[in-house]
């Protein structure tokens, strides 16, 4: 329940950029809507106990068993998010973003009230379900924005809303490990600090204007207008222009801005919306971008390396409290989590400076940083040192973020910000779809229900398979490109014409 919220933000992400064709206020009131949705974003992330949950769990606060927690427990979140993932967006629409943010703050005071007062293997499942609620409920606040103010504000405005969630959650991973490891504060203490924090945010929430328009049910009517070099009909997409290359500041499309339309100067009746086009517009957009094979080729690495990093983070705690129990020593959980954080940040930044031919080499680096990732799942699981744990975490994370940041610039090089949100989303939901497989079969008490070193050893073989498969993709495609440029030289010379 603690690293899921992160992980979940690139689905949010991606999937808000679907939610965002809607009406906004002028420009110099941008101000007021921004502020208190970064206020919420960074309450929202201000949980310092979210490092020590499962050591929480396993404590005398909860007295619950390893077996509860990693095979009864924790896989109650990945089933609800895959469930709801795809109803809460459209109520996102539906409702007009603000109550589905109402919704997120609720849940997430619930999840904390629960965790704090609440016993027993049902109740903490139970538990499980309302956070996957409120992981799901954050596109929302990824959209919300985009329908408040004007286009030309879309770059600072994300840039503060993004920064808000970042700072939040580091801070609260910072703040946790200095009360637990200097001041010496207990678990249950560090989850009322959750809860004060989560509380507040429900209560800023309220403030938030409230959109009036959004893309599917509460549609803007308009003839036929040009945005950025790309036609709009009737708000669908007649023609797009290609998108900028540039690379996303963050571990995946947090600092994509997403594509928005102007609205009319005249108000018009709403047309109803016809479900049927929205549906048929999807699945050709569908077809067209994955029948390229650069897109596919690196959609497959997006989504069953995104299936694994899901795994690996979310059980990660477990690990740690296998090799080096929380009752018996300080742990620094909340430290390791900023420090991957922030140098993954760091790494991400440099990414931009990187110059290599992707289209030929794109696949070779697959397979490399997969086999790198591969072995630090592996050292993980096999040295029993908490300091090689941790520091194998922090390479497996950074590692991860490069990769998703290229992937993200791969894929939306050429595709308009709808289509780029389609494809997003699908690979986004397949790598949802392999984890609860994966779950169901590795981890769940239903399934196996394999012990946590064995499930690390499953998810260090799962990522070298990976590797392997793009190793032979990519030498596959170089001998492919390095034929091709000798096929000109290889022909003999024209006659001159005389």
């Amino acid at each position: 329940m603690d690293v899921p919220a992160r992980v979940s933000r690139r689905a949010a992400a991606a999937a808000a950029t679907m939610l965002l064709r809607t009406a906004r206020v002028p420009r110099e009131c941008w101000f007021l809507p921004t502020a208190l949705l970064c206020a919420y974003g960074f309450f929202a992330n201000l949980r310092p106990s979210e490092p020590f949950l499962t050591p929480y769990l396993l404590g005398p606060d909860k007295n619950l068993t390893q077996r509860e927690v990693f095979n009864e427990i924790y896989p109650v979140w990945t089933y609800s998010y895959l469930v709801l993932l795809f109803p809460v967006f459209l109520a996102t629409d539906y409702l007009r973003y603000k109550p589905v943010i109402l919704l997120q703050g609720f849940s997430l005071i619930v999840t904390w009230f629960m965790l704090l007062y609440a016993q027993g293997l049902l109740a903490i499942q139970f538990l499980e379900f309302f956070y996957g609620i409120a992981t799901a409920a954050e596109i929302a606040y990824y959209s919300y924005i985009y329908s408040v103010v004007d286009l030309g504000m879309y770059q600072k405005v994300t840039s503060y809303c993004r920064s808000a969630t970042l700072v939040g959650f580091t801070v609260g991973s910072v703040l946790g490990q200095i009360l637990v490891s200097v001041a010496g504060w207990l678990l249950f203490s560090l989850n009322v600090i959750s809860l004060t924090c989560v509380s507040v945010a429900f209560a800023v929430a309220w403030f938030l204007p409230m959109p009036q328009k959004s893309l599917f049910f509460h549609h803007i009517p308009a003839s036929c207008h040009q945005v950025n070099g790309i036609k709009v009909q009737n708000g669908g997409i007649v023609a797009d222009a290609p998108a900028s290359n540039h690379l996303p500041g963050w571990e995946d499309i947090e600092s994509k801005m997403p594509l928005n339309v102007d609205e009319p100067p005249v108000e018009e009746p709403e047309p109803k919306a016809d479900r049927l086009r929205v549906l048929k517009v999807l699945w050709n957009d569908f077809l067209i971008c994955y029948s390229s094979r650069p897109l596919l080729c690196w959609s497959v690495w997006w989504a069953l390396s995104t299936c694994g990093y899901f795994q690996v983070v979310n059980y990660a705690q477990g690990l740690w409290e296998e090799v080096m129990p929380s009752q018996s020593a300080v742990i620094y959980n909340g430290g390791v989590e900023a420090v991957s954080t922030l140098l993954g940040a760091s790494a991400v930044f440099a990414v931009g400076y990187i110059k290599i031919s992707w289209s030929t080499w794109g696949e070779i680096m697959l397979f490399l940083c997969s086999l790198l990732i591969a072995a630090a799942v592996y050292t993980m699981d096999t040295v029993k040192n908490i300091w090689v744990c941790y520091a194998s975490y922090v390479i497996f994370r950074i590692i991860y973020m490069v990769l998703i940041t290229i992937a993200t610039f791969q894929i939306a090089a050429n595709l308009s910000m709808e289509r780029y949100a389609l494809v997003f989303g699908v690979n986004t939901f397949i790598a949802l779809a392999l984890q609860t497989l994966l779950t169901l079969i590795v981890v769940d008490a239903k399934g196996l229900g394999l012990g946590i070193t064995t499930q690390f050893l499953i998810y260090a073989t799962y990522f070298a398979a990976i590797s392997v498969f793009f190793l032979a993709s990519g030498a596959f495609n170089v001998i492919k490109k390095c034929r091709k440029q000798e096929e000109p030289s290889s022909s003999p010379p024209q006659a001159a014409t005389p």
